[in-house]
């Protein structure tokens, strides 16, 4: 079986905050080349016979998908990974009333944006649609990154996924649960904000307060992995 894998979102797929080329969520679940998790190692997409398209982008929105990364998609897709909407939500930080109305447009161009994937790859794509993680673990306060505490922010998370938890079972998309698998691996175990990419803590999941570390980046590709029938369902 051969297949094409576009991965689309922002840096929650991405190489860049994992430690490089091949390190990110979206690269690992085409080829596995995690030294460090040799564990997780058996299978991949390019053993599928797949190859990809990996239209993720560091600080892109919602918007950016729809309008950027989904019309650059060059043939029909096999195989969807979507992360979006917190970089909306990051925009918005801090204005509960401005982080409501971010979930909105989230909920209404994301709709969009699987309506037309669906349109162009058919009801045979495989879409696995992601949820946000919460790097204060649901106490609203990253207190190493500069932020000042926001008590609505994780409430304002949880409104965010529950619209995009919508969008995946109206699509018939499968939904990834970072948040929920992330938390517990941000401010409680250490500080989400340092720089390394391969802390030596490897229960924390992040670097520069909002982005995926080694550790996280191979978690997430885990859960997309999981999500795809752990891989039975790509071959």
């Amino acid at each position: 079986m051969s297949g094409y894998y576009v991965a689309l979102g922002d840096s929650m797929s991405i190489d860049d905050y994992a430690g490089g080329p091949g390190r990110g969520a979206a690269s690992l679940l085409l080829r596995y080349r995690n030294p460090d998790l040799p564990q997780w190692r058996g299978g991949d997409l390019a053993e599928a016979g797949y190859d990809a398209r990996l239209l993720a982008r560091d600080g892109a929105t919602t918007i950016d998908v729809l309008d950027r990364q989904v019309p650059a998609i060059d043939r029909p897709p096999t195989l969807v990974t979507i992360t979006m909407g917190g970089n909306d939500l990051l925009a918005a930080y801090g204005d509960t009333d401005a982080a409501r109305a971010a979930v909105g447009r989230v909920a209404a161009q994301g709709e969009a944006v699987l309506t037309r994937l669906r349109a162009a790859a058919g009801g045979g794509c495989r879409i696995v649609l992601s949820t946000v993680y919460d790097p204060s673990d649901g106490t609203g306060a990253v207190p190493t990154s500069g932020l000042p505490p926001w008590p609505d922010g994780p409430a304002m998370i949880q409104l965010l996924n529950a619209a995009l938890t919508g969008l995946a079972e109206r699509h018939g998309a499968a939904l990834a649960d970072v948040h929920g698998h992330f938390l517990g691996h941000g401010v409680t175990v250490g500080d989400p904000s340092q720089p390394q990419p391969r802390p030596a803590n490897r229960e924390l999941w992040y670097c520069g307060t909002v982005e995926p570390n080694a550790w996280g980046a191979a978690q997430i590709r885990e859960l997309w992995w999981r999500a795809l029938g752990d891989g039975h369902d790509l071959w």
